[in-house]
């Protein structure tokens, strides 16, 4: 076995690079199948599909025709269709077994809702159709906008970010545009607890402030005495996220808004956890000035692999003025875009994206609210909350919690309890891996040592919970007991066994390269 640098197990010498079994001739091991790359597995001399040569036309590329070969896999269709599938199976999935990442909300996907998304008039309309040809589309965005005000108790949203850390973008830009507009451009400090999601400061920063942060207290909340020590003149707002990372709600989020506002500054609260209140708790009750809602984790959009994702951002009386256009407004029967500022109703900071949102991600929002109700949507805010606190409590006696009393929808422990086991959080989660399961959120936030974040989500059902408890237990007290070869080693049931973790984050291998053929010893 090769080690890595903490004298741990890395990958086998002679395993495969693209993951191979070494227990077996094949590198197969029953159904799961080793797989190499695709330009390991194809020839670059061979192609699976017949093209005819060019007809001799003029080539229209500008002088950027191609002057060598690309170098491309050729592969017959059923090694090519072999080769995907085989993939697949090394994918961990919601459809395949619980995902417990802590703060991205990995729950099931309705069905439903991919078939509304596929419905014609939604999945192929073009953003630069007519829009008397779209009114239906557009109907769609109203309709989700007024129902996303609803449920926030606010008076506008901006339908138009594309992400969670798009929509903070969008609340902080119009932040400061309403800071410009008082004349108060020497507010330029951010309050950011250090409970908050990380893309908060650089959010910040992008958009012009400095960031100040403000300690927790012994409960995992904001510690209020500094932060009204941090309060002054020169205070542009706070970005606050509630419930917040460390999966608690902040009690005294009432009074850190009016707080704020005597100040003069703006409340920006993430909504990347609204999935924990909807239907129970209104933001602009609480005294929010602007705050971005995922839908791909709240209202059970897709969500990973880079996108697409959708966040859209509502905004108080006092921001309203300064949110970005594109919106969509009904006139009588009509639905129209408003796409240029100088159409808008108050002071819009700008535009954001090219167009008007993700029309998938709205639709697929939207028959999640439809098909839920009202009910529904509190039913499963109060179903996300009830299974990360029995997460919590069927594992308190073996690991050890974060902090003490009930949670909200994340269940947050530390590594003391596996103090002298000589095993690690990072351990830990690697020999999850061979029970089937994917890791929990480890090391964040970063304001818990060795932290391990789980959020079970509503859509789990006891028995699943129980399993997945059942298994978390039995690890703990493994390494307990001694066991600390079974995590040091883990995974040895996956094809890719440990890696080096640092060498590979600090030497990344980007690229792939044929490999060189070795001279041969004269005899």
């Amino acid at each position: 076995m090769a080690m890595n640098t903490q004298g741990r197990p890395s990958r086998p010498l002679h395993a495969h690079d693209a993951g191979a079994y070494t227990d077996t001739f094949s590198g197969s091991r029953g159904l799961d199948q080793a797989e190499p790359l695709i330009f390991e597995r194809g020839r670059v001399d061979v192609t699976g599909v017949d093209l005819p040569e060019p007809s001799g036309a003029p080539l229209r590329v500008g002088g950027l025709e191609r002057k060598a070969e690309i170098g491309l896999p050729g592969l017959a269709e059923p090694e090519t269709m072999r080769h995907y599938v085989r993939l697949s199976r090394k994918n961990y999935a919601i459809d395949l077994g619980l995902y417990p990442l802590g703060s991205c909300t990995m729950k099931h996907n309705p069905r439903l809702n991919e078939k509304l998304a596929r419905l014609p008039g939604f999945s192929d309309v073009h953003p630069l159709q007519p829009q008397s040809t779209v009114q239906g589309a557009l109907k769609l965005i109203g309709e989700l906008a007024h129902w996303l005000m609803v449920l926030t108790n606010t008076p506008c949203v901006a339908m138009s970010p594309k992400a969670g850390a798009h929509g903070e973008l969008c609340g902080m830009m119009a932040i400061r545009a309403a800071l410009d507009a008082r004349g108060e451009t020497g507010r330029r400090r951010v309050l950011v607890p250090e409970s908050a999601h990380g893309t908060n400061p650089a959010t910040a920063v992008q958009c012009g402030f400095y960031c100040d942060e403000i300690p927790a207290d012994a409960t995992g909340r904001v510690d209020m005495e500094a932060f009204k020590a941090k309060l002054g003149p020169d205070v542009a707002g706070i970005m606050l996220t509630n419930p917040n990372t460390c999966g608690l709600f902040e009690r005294d989020i009432k009074e850190i808004a009016d707080l704020i506002h005597e100040a003069g500054g703006y409340f920006y609260c993430d909504g990347a956890n609204f999935n924990a209140i909807v239907g129970r708790v209104r933001p602009g009750d609480l005294g929010i000035d602007a705050m971005h809602i995922n839908l791909h984790k709240t209202f059970s959009t897709p969500h990973g692999g880079g996108g697409p994702g959708s966040g859209p951002t509502v905004f108080s009386q006092a921001l309203a003025p300064y949110a970005p256009v594109p919106y969509v407004v009904r006139e009588g029967e009509t639905w129209r875009m408003v796409e240029h500022e100088h159409e808008a109703e108050g002071e819009p900071f700008g535009r954001m994206v090219a167009f008007h949102g993700q029309m998938g991600m709205f639709t697929r929002a939207l028959s999640y609210m439809m098909s839920h109700g009202s009910d529904g949507l509190k039913q499963a805010a109060e179903d996300a909350v009830l299974n990360a606190n029995y997460v919590l409590a069927r594992l308190r006696h073996v690991m050890t919690a974060a902090f003490d009393g009930t949670c909200m929808h994340e269940a947050l422990f530390d590594d003391r309890f596996l103090k002298g086991t000589g095993v690690s959080t990072l351990d830990f989660a690697k020999a999850m891996i061979d029970e089937g399961y994917h890791p929990m959120t480890m090391y964040f936030p970063l304001v818990v040592h060795g932290a391990m974040l789980i959020e079970p989500t509503e859509t789990e059902s006891k028995a699943s919970l129980d399993r997945f408890c059942d298994t978390l237990e039995g690890l703990a007290l493994a390494a307990q007991n001694g066991e600390t070869e079974r995590f040091t080693a883990a995974p040895r049931h996956a094809p890719a066994k440990r890696l080096d973790e640092t060498r590979a984050a600090r030497s990344p291998v980007l690229r792939w390269t044929p490999p060189q053929d070795q001279p041969q010893a004269a005899e």
